[in-house]
């Protein structure tokens, strides 16, 4: 007998998400039928775009999410027992699967690396900068990059990506502790967006020129400053926008037209499920290859 929990959605947010808005249950699993694998949760997501997502549970569904799992009990000869496997089984400890949904790790994957940073910098908010960065971007050695929330877990990827491809790096981040550690990965110019005077005059001091691609998490009126110094047909990735979230009034207008048509800037949305088959395992191997050759360092909680 296994008993699964699982964190579920009591209740949609509104505003900041608290406590009460989740519920854990608990319930046994019924016995594995042929083809199926039985999973132990050993690391699971909590991401930003998760408080948008969750607009389409119903509630009482378990929370969505990542995780790298471990294969405990086996009927599916693909995936023996002991495999370690990364699945989008959201918050719970243990599931049942088809295999259908489970990917293995690359079989390069040393045991020097934690298994985690398969659902991170190897992994899904790995891949969101990389594509992001390279593909929407389309980011050449000596431009320049600006990045904000450059400390969170895909920022950090994005600012080391972007030095690896000879750029110079400007990043944002809302604590002095998280600018020391955006120096310490090499960013060229970093700064603490709340406590400078002006966002527009330190975007202007640490780039003079502008800024020919801008890899967006936080949205809002960040973006509106940002965008009027974009160099002409400049970049901008729009990963996520993390500042209007938990807002429950009416959103900020956007960036001005003029700036977006005068400057012949591109700005595209994008989700890293675009990205499969060939292109995404060469992104995981280089991911991992950055990893493995110290050009990449990595942050967790």
């Amino acid at each position: 007998m296994v008993l699964a929990k699982r964190w579920t959605l009591k209740k949609h947010f509104v505003g900041n998400p608290t406590k009460s808005d989740f519920e854990l249950k608990t319930a046994e699993l019924p016995p594995l039928k042929d083809g199926e694998v039985l999973l132990e949760a050993l690391f699971l997501t909590v991401d930003p775009y998760m408080r948008v997502a969750s607009k389409k549970l119903n509630e009482g569904d378990t929370m969505m999410g990542q995780q790298v799992a471990r294969v405990v009990e086996s009927k599916n000869s693909a995936f023996p027992k002991g495999t370690i496997v990364v699945a989008f089984s959201g918050w719970r400890t243990h599931s049942i699967s088809d295999g259908k949904d489970l990917e293995k790790l690359p079989t390069e994957w040393p045991d020097t690396i934690p298994l985690s940073l398969a659902v991170g910098t190897v992994g899904m908010t790995g891949l969101t900068a990389y594509f992001g960065l390279l593909d929407i971007c389309g980011v050449k050695g000596g431009e320049t990059v600006m990045v904000n929330a450059a400390a969170g877990a895909v920022g950090s990827v994005v600012g080391q990506i972007a030095k690896l491809k000879g750029c110079k790096v400007v990043g944002a981040a809302g604590s002095d502790e998280k600018v020391a550690y955006l120096k310490k990965l090499g960013f060229d110019v970093v700064f603490n967006y709340k406590t400078v005077e002006s966002l527009k005059e330190t975007l202007k001091k640490a780039s003079p020129d502008g800024y020919d691609c801008y890899f967006d998490n936080v949205g809002g009126e960040f973006s509106n400053i940002v965008i009027p110094q974009m160099k002409t047909f400049g970049r901008i990735a729009i990963c996520g926008a993390i500042s209007t979230y938990n807002r429950t009034g009416v959103l900020p207008p956007g960036p001005p037209p003029e700036n977006v048509i005068y400057q012949q800037l591109r700005m595209e949305g994008f989700l890293v499920t675009r990205w499969q088959g060939d292109a995404r395992q060469k992104a995981l191997k280089d991911l991992l290859n950055w990893v493995l050759e110290n050009k990449r360092e990595n942050e967790e909680d």
